[in-house]
């Protein structure tokens, strides 16, 4: 595959494109490419080539409401630890697209998992996890490849989650995700839109020794 100027131009407007999604159509996704965003994951890099990533459909309406219930918990403990103004804002965020989006996923990693023979996780058992977040990763860039929006919801209690979707005891839960189309596509990070913090516009500082 050629890797000429165009491609790179394509791929930088997609690491822009790539946006924490939480205001959604509520019309319903097509599954092939549905299904295309979640098989994305397998092909993360993982520790050991361990692929612990695994993935739950969350489809019925009595765990989206135990999910959402949760988001309420999580939501108002959080506000409690701001003051004044900050708690204001905070207050008036969208902070998730748990209403409105069509497909919800839960992501988990299998902790236990036999593949890979343990190949660097023994020293740093944590790459699982890890290695579950590029997965993510990767389901967020290829569900704005194809003009999908992948919203993190983070406000939430893991174990509280993995309990009410009976999650095997061995998966540590990583992240909620609402895909769905869109309500509109912007660069911007819609925290930077609310004034709740803004981007660095420089790279990240490399530290020398």
């Amino acid at each position: 595959m050629e890797r000429g100027d165009d491609f790179l131009r394509q791929f930088d407007e997609l690491l822009l494109w790539r946006r924490d999604v939480r205001r959604f159509r509520r019309d319903p996704a097509p599954e092939p490419l549905v299904a295309a965003v979640l098989d994305a994951a397998r092909f993360a890099p993982s520790v050991g080539l361990s692929q612990p990533t695994r993935l739950m459909r969350v489809n019925s309406a009595a765990a989206r409401a135990a999910v959402r219930e949760n988001f309420a918990d999580a939501q108002a403990d959080a506000l409690a630890g701001y003051e004044g103004e900050r708690a204001r804002l905070y207050a008036r965020l969208k902070l998730s697209g748990l209403d409105e989006a069509p497909v919800h996923i839960a992501v988990f990693c299998d902790e236990a998992t036999a593949k890979g023979h343990g190949l660097g996780a023994r020293t740093m058992p944590e790459t699982l996890a890890y290695s579950t977040v590029c997965g993510v990763m990767l389901m967020w860039l290829a569900a704005a490849a194809r003009g999908l929006g992948l919203g993190w919801v983070s406000i939430l209690d893991p174990a509280r989650l993995s309990r009410d979707l009976d999650a095997p005891e061995a998966w540590r839960f990583i992240a909620y995700l609402c895909i769905g189309w869109p309500e509109e596509r912007d660069t911007q990070p819609e925290l930077e839109k609310a004034g709740w913090e803004r981007r660095d516009a420089a790279s990240p500082v490399i530290h020398t020794r």
